[in-house]
């Protein structure tokens, strides 16, 4: 029976993966991938003969350094869902790619290493999320390994992320002596066998004082301590909200290892029961509600070259707002304000791709692009409206660049131009009729290393950079006879890829010397002039 358009939005899941560098996140999301039948084992995309590593990570550069350095999509189906997981980069040095990924996802998985903590880069992602209000699950790894008390890791996710917790399950031992884990809604225990963390047996419980949880741990000691602890937890923990996850305000969190593949199959299946269906989104014409609009909407939130090697394509990653997407519809292009069809979208396993025929709100989709999609597009069926806009990003680090070879030139400037429409750099060029230098501006160091690697594998250009010593960029706006003065006395002005005037300063002082010698100038963060809080 062929489902309605509202069976398939509430079957849609779509979530982003949030954690700091080494918490695991690349690991859990391949057995995510390995349990919803994507793949046939961890690193090997299913039915291919490829060397293993892992699918999310799909870049030569990646594969190399064993780190992601872009978002992947990757979807599935699992029982009667359809997941579309956001992996993104957890490397501060791609931030930026990983908060433009955010605004497509309706919930986050947020991943903790039980030795670490809360860490630099999980706050930053959090607070992302806090902002949009999506509910966040929290999954605590590696309990295979000694770690941190679970009560001090709760109390760290109230002091510095702000955000009460609630444990949908409890561990009885941690590493060498990690023996199970209680799910406290299904009252089961799932036991960790550590010869064959694979094979997990699970035994039905009335509850944490069944005694058939003392013949499975046999361990007087551990049973007594987990007991007391699942007492505290009943009498002085938060209460299981629904509605206050729903809003991001209560965290649930599971216990388990993504490298031993414990305990996340119940994660899966605990978090598409209460995560939320595709959500609403704000538009220039008010909240769009995939439930009440039929018509087709939809935004771009990332654009990525070269996804093919072989065809040099480059793809444009639509999430669907609402309606239905079918191949070859025709829409509005709302920026441009014309008619645009779309044919030969794909669904994705990291780089690799199907044709799909139909998709849904929730979806992630690509678009086969020529130059016509820009981060932060509105694609539409009928009257026109544009979805809030991309968050943008001031570059901190910059760098003179220069193409080695003259006669590469055609493929050096092609190569920076598809690498700027991704978002992956920022592209300037001196303020200067009679000395003109291309500057790129980044907001990690290592995205530098990225796009001298990208530009070499992918457009076969060897590059020079020269690091410039400056640390802000601000977008300047105002009377135009003001800013004629300014133009003419400032140093160290650029132009940006719309030829809008930016100035680059090396600090602080600088910045704010220029601020009080013209006031009445505006100093913007970045191009869509958003008012700088310096």
């Amino acid at each position: 029976m062929k489902q309605t358009l509202k069976d398939q939005i509430e079957s849609r899941r779509t979530f982003a993966i949030i954690s700091h560098p080494d918490a695991g996140k690349t690991t859990l999301t391949e057995k995510l991938l390995l349990f919803g039948g994507a793949i046939r084992e961890a690193g090997t995309v299913k039915g291919r003969k490829n060397a293993k590593h892992a699918v999310s990570d799909w870049m030569d550069i990646e594969k190399q350094r064993g780190i992601s350095v872009t978002s992947s999509v990757l979807e599935f189906l699992y029982n009667d869902f359809h997941v579309n997981i956001l992996d993104t980069p957890g490397h501060e040095d791609f931030s930026e790619d990983t908060y433009r990924t955010l605004t497509a996802a309706d919930s986050a998985a947020m991943l903790i290493d039980a030795a670490k903590g809360v860490e630099a880069q999980t706050k930053k992602l959090f607070k992302v999320c806090k902002l949009r209000g999506i509910p966040i699950f929290t999954f605590i790894n590696k309990l295979d390994r000694q770690g941190r008390d679970p009560f001090d890791l709760m109390e760290e996710l109230e002091n510095l992320l702000g955000i009460r917790s609630y444990p949908m399950g409890w561990p009885i031992g941690m590493g060498q002596s990690f023996k199970a884990v209680y799910d406290r809604l299904e009252k089961r225990l799932e036991l960790y066998n550590p010869n064959n963390p694979k094979d997990i047996d699970i035994i039905q419980l009335t509850g944490p004082d069944d005694p058939k949880l003392d013949e499975a741990i046999k361990d007087e000691q551990l049973v007594a301590q987990f007991r007391e602890e699942l007492e505290l937890l009943d009498v002085a923990g938060d209460e299981y909200d629904k509605e206050r996850i729903d809003k991001g305000d209560l965290t649930p969190i599971f216990f388990g290892s993504a490298i031993s593949s414990f305990g996340v199959q119940t994660f899966l299946e605990h978090f598409l029961k209460l995560s939320p269906p595709p959500t609403t989104r704000e538009s220039s014409i008010g909240p769009i509600d995939p439930m009440e609009r039929e018509s087709f909407s939809g935004f771009i939130f990332k654009v990525q070259a070269n996804m093919n090697a072989k065809h040099r394509d480059r793809v444009a990653f639509l999430r669907i707002t609402s309606g239905t997407f079918s191949r070859g519809m025709s829409v509005k292009h709302v920026r441009t304000n014309k008619p645009l069809k779309l044919s030969q979208p794909t669904q994705f396993l990291a780089q690799n791709r199907s044709i799909v025929d139909e998709a849904y709100a929730g979806d992630i989709i690509g678009l086969f692009d020529t130059g016509a999609f820009r981060i932060g597009d509105t694609l539409v069926e009928g009257d026109s409206f544009e979805f809030s806009e991309m968050p943008h990003f001031s570059p901190e680090h910059f760098a003179a660049i220069t193409v080695k070879e003259a006669l590469k030139h055609k493929s050096y400037e092609k190569g920076l131009q598809q690498l700027t429409e991704e978002g992956a750099i920022q592209l300037f060029r001196t303020y200067n009729k009679y000395v003109e230098q291309q500057i790129v501006g980044v907001v990690g160091v290592l995205q530098f290393e990225v796009l001298e690697h990208r530009l070499k594998g992918e457009y076969n250009v060897d590059i020079q950079m020269e690091r410039q010593p400056f640390s802000f960029a601000r977008w300047i706006d105002g009377d135009e006879t003001v800013l004629k003065t300014f133009k003419e006395k400032q140093r160290n002005l650029v132009t940006d890829k719309e030829n809008r005037i930016v100035a680059l300063f090396e600090n602080e002082f600088q910045m704010r010397t220029a601020k009080d010698k013209y006031p009445e100038l505006q100093f913007y963060e970045n191009s869509f002039y958003q008012k700088t809080v310096d």
